[in-house]
């Protein structure tokens, strides 16, 4: 999606990328207990350059099932409008939902704005910087004692994205969030830091293929989970 955001600043410009994943096997050594798995993955990006705005949403799922429990439920559904896109300095409106069962956090609403700027760009090389603040509101599960923990904070959102055109085939795309809030509850500042690297290599004109790579790290989660996630992905991207 950053690739097509410094791509055609000017005029009128629609973008669908749509990238889908399924899994499905049975194996086990008992027949008469055997383990079926079933598993879909999809993200779609869509993108409207339109007059001096762009309009910009981002949808991704991940679902794992094994026999009839479902092991692994996650994901976002993403909507940001670009204001005055072309300019060096720009500004953001997004919202967000998101949701990870596994983790036990359903869901996350967040909202906010954003300065952006516009550090380098030309041809092959392009890096942006967007800060303002942001509102979140968090629903959690104690793993231990089932108690619903409804949480918000007022936050500091900082990120940095950079594309780089290798060739005329592959490109690199990185982008690093940084969250920051304080949370009187606890006396102290919560950080949370977000990293998403894609390496693109177009096959033909409608059809690439990705690698990903992903991050996510919390100093101070709010119930007793993992602090640190990561994720490993390689697909097919249909362009239209």
């Amino acid at each position: 999606m950053e690739k097509h955001r410094v791509e055609r600043d000017t005029g009128n410009y629609s973008a669908l990328n749509v990238n889908l994943g399924m899994s499905i096997f049975t194996r086990s050594a008992d027949e008469e207990n055997p383990v079926n798995l079933f598993g879909v993955n999809n993200v779609v990006h869509f993108l409207r350059k339109q007059n001096e705005h762009a309009y910009i949403f981002i949808h991704q799922l991940n679902y794992l099932r094994i026999n009839e429990s479902p092991w692994l439920n996650t994901g976002f559904n993403h909507l940001r409008v670009h204001l005055w896109r072309a300019n060096q300095r720009s500004a953001e409106i997004f919202v967000q939902h998101s949701y990870d069962n596994f983790r036990q956090l359903n869901p996350r609403l967040v909202g906010g704005v954003n300065a952006r700027f516009r550090l380098i760009r030309d041809s092959s090389f392009s890096w942006d910087l967007g800060v303002g603040p942001m509102y979140e509101r968090e629903f959690w599960t104690h793993p231990y004692t089932e108690e619903l923990v409804d949480v918000d904070f007022l936050k500091i959102n900082l990120y940095t994205s950079l594309r780089w055109k290798l060739s005329e085939n592959i490109d690199l795309n990185a982008l690093v969030y940084y969250q920051v809030g304080y949370d009187p509850g606890i006396n102290d500042a919560r950080h949370r830091i977000f990293f998403s690297g894609n390496l693109l290599s177009k096959i033909t004109n409608r059809i690439s293929f990705n690698t990903s790579f992903e991050f996510n790290y919390e100093d101070k989660p709010i119930i007793p989970i993992t602090p640190f996630i990561f994720d490993i992905r390689n697909g097919l991207i249909f362009s239209f």
